[in-house]
């Protein structure tokens, strides 16, 4: 599993038109993405924390082809207006654990 994380940070007054946009507008164009396994926005507890945009992605080609495809790029427009600073795009490779939880 590959998973991509945006980091965006947002002015507070628009907090919650980000989370009106992302539900409307980001969510079920991403899950329409091939490969697409999962789409959520984490909010920070602090206010002057990111926003963290979470996909995951069955591969890495999958995650590529959503991005090269400009699809994030139209999707991180929506929100332009409410950006404090450009948002940060991080990817990350997932070790699934294989250790057996004990009881």
């Amino acid at each position: 599993m590959f998973v991509r994380l945006t980091f965006i940070s947002i002015q507070p007054e628009r907090t919650e038109e980000l989370r009106e946009t992302y539900q409307k507008d980001v969510v079920p164009v991403v899950k329409k993405q091939k490969g697409n396994m999962g789409v959520r926005l984490l909010e920070p507890i602090a206010s002057n924390d990111d926003f963290i945009s979470v996909t995951e992605w069955e591969t890495a080609a999958d995650a590529d082809l959503y991005e090269s495809s400009g699809t994030y790029r139209t999707l991180v427009d929506k929100i332009k207006e409410m950006y404090k600073s450009k948002p940060v795009l991080k990817t990350y490779n997932v070790l699934e654990s294989k250790v057996a939880a004990t009881m």
